[in-house]
């Protein structure tokens, strides 16, 4: 078999970098349940309609078809299944096919994987994992929960850091203070408008101005505001002084305009008194999604701005509707691999070893594996992680074996050992070469950290 030529989008992670991931993955999935959010798995297929819905997304849907499909197995274009690319999508369809048996406000988080068809590139990737949190009312949802998922996110990230993952801030803003300064300003095309902000980091503010100009119908004089606009933000409620400063100053005044400078203002209240200085308001924040309809977030780690966001989402109102209710909700979700693969790439956080096995059971002889099998089943039912060494080789070579893996401990057998002599249990810790006697029914290591592999940025 020829060499496999590795995929490029697809990450593999090696068992010390996935023992980070998981460590990773075990406190945003803790912090999410401390809060209330229950978790749920959906299907990794949707409708290809259905994933369509969202926006400017048809070119990365990996669409999903039998190799050895017949002429009954064709599917119309209609009934096309893809990989899903989000959670969100997912989630509003289980939200409507299982609203009969949900309690609303219905919290819930998501930790699984999703594909993209998109070209790979550094934290890009075609297969990757995200964590959302979302909280999704019938009816109604109250705008509370709106400051309370920034603020979720912000402990999740701060307990990160004990890792040494980096600072990191969310940037803010509300679609309804965009939204009502260009309805004021005169300017219909709405997502249009949004879609071009978006592009502010990307292309910069003459090529967007050129662009609202060019597609929005936008005048030289108002593709500037909309640009002023954007280059607001601030971690205070001066933000909201600046803005009504703008738009006094112009005379721009549209009803939903001050509705979300209010509700962007309670954010940042709220958020200096339990995250001082995590969040901010961004106003060029704009999320080019279409289905947004109040706050929205994107969030960047400091130092590391290059990669983009690592966490963003925002409030929507009309994602998950039959026709005959609606369910607006609010979410955030994490690109866990996309933060991952710069800790990893940059040496940022590694783990202390790439097994979480803390004692190699040596075996004296085949004849005597059984006792070994003996010794590792006692310790492990104590929750100590044991395996027990895969050849009776000399003991030097079980050592190296343990060595090369990371385990800290070995375990010698009670008996006559390779040399002929009568011994006792005894357990050696190869990092200091200190070896002592051990009963496998009471032996716990002295550092309680021994049991399972250290992740950190100090290892």
């Amino acid at each position: 078999m020829a060499k496999p030529t590795p995929l490029s989008g697809f990450p593999e992670w090696l068992p010390a970098q996935r023992i980070v991931e998981q460590q990773i993955l075990r406190i945003i999935q803790d912090t999410f349940e401390l809060h209330g959010f229950g978790g749920i798995e959906t299907r990794a297929v949707e409708p290809l309609d259905q994933l369509l819905r969202k926006g400017e997304t048809s070119k990365e849907v990996y669409v999903l078809s039998r190799l050895q499909a017949g002429e009954s197995d064709e599917q119309s274009k209609d009934k096309q299944l893809g990989l899903h690319f989000d959670l969100t999508v997912p989630f509003a369809r289980y939200v409507l096919e299982n609203a009969g048996h949900l309690s609303f406000p219905f919290k819930r988080y998501q930790i699984q994987k999703v594909w993209r068809g998109e070209r790979p590139q550094d934290g890009r990737f075609r297969e990757f994992y995200q964590a959302d949190i979302d909280v999704v009312g019938a009816g109604e949802l109250p705008f509370h929960f709106e400051v309370e998922l920034p603020l979720v996110m912000a402990e999740a990230f701060a307990r990160l850091k004990a890792l040494g993952v980096p600072e990191f801030k969310i940037l803010v803003n509300n679609r309804k203070v965009a939204e009502g300064f260009y309805r004021g300003l005169g300017l219909d095309d709405i997502e249009g408008v949004l879609r071009n902000i978006d592009k502010l980091d990307k292309i910069g503010p003459e090529n967007v101005a050129k662009l609202l100009i060019d597609e929005v119908g936008a005048t030289a004089e108002q593709a500037q505001l909309c640009l002023d606009l954007a280059g607001i933000c601030g971690t205070d409620e001066s933000v909201i002084s600046r803005v009504r400063e703008l738009t006094s100053a112009h005379g721009i005044e549209h009803e939903l305009l001050e509705v979300g400078l209010t509700e962007l203002g309670t954010l940042l209240a709220s958020a200096a008194v339990r995250a001082p200085g995590t969040i901010e308001a961004n106003l060029k924040i704009a999320r080019g999604l279409d289905y947004y309809t109040g706050s929205v977030y994107e969030s960047v780690l400091v130092g590391h701005e290059d990669l983009g966001s690592i966490c963003s989402g925002g409030r929507y109102d009309e994602l998950a509707s039959d026709g005959k209710n609606t369910y607006p909700g609010v979410g955030l979700s994490i690109g866990v691999s996309r933060l991952v693969s710069r800790l990893l790439s940059k040496g940022i956080v590694t783990a202390s070893r790439s097994v979480p096995t803390a004692v190699l059971v040596a075996v004296l002889d085949e004849e005597h594996r059984a006792a070994s099998d003996a010794i590792a089943a006692q310790l492990r039912a104590r929750g100590i992680p044991t395996d027990v060494a895969p050849t009776a080789a000399k003991f030097g070579k079980q050592i190296k074996f343990a060595d090369r893996r990371g385990i800290p401990f070995v375990w010698f057998p009670a008996g006559v050992n390779q040399n002929g002599e009568e011994i006792a249990h005894q357990v050696k810790d190869i990092r200091s070469g200190e070896q002592v006697d051990g009963d496998p029914a009471v032996w716990m290591p002295t550092n309680s950290a021994d049991l399972a592999p250290l992740v950190g940025s100090a290892i």
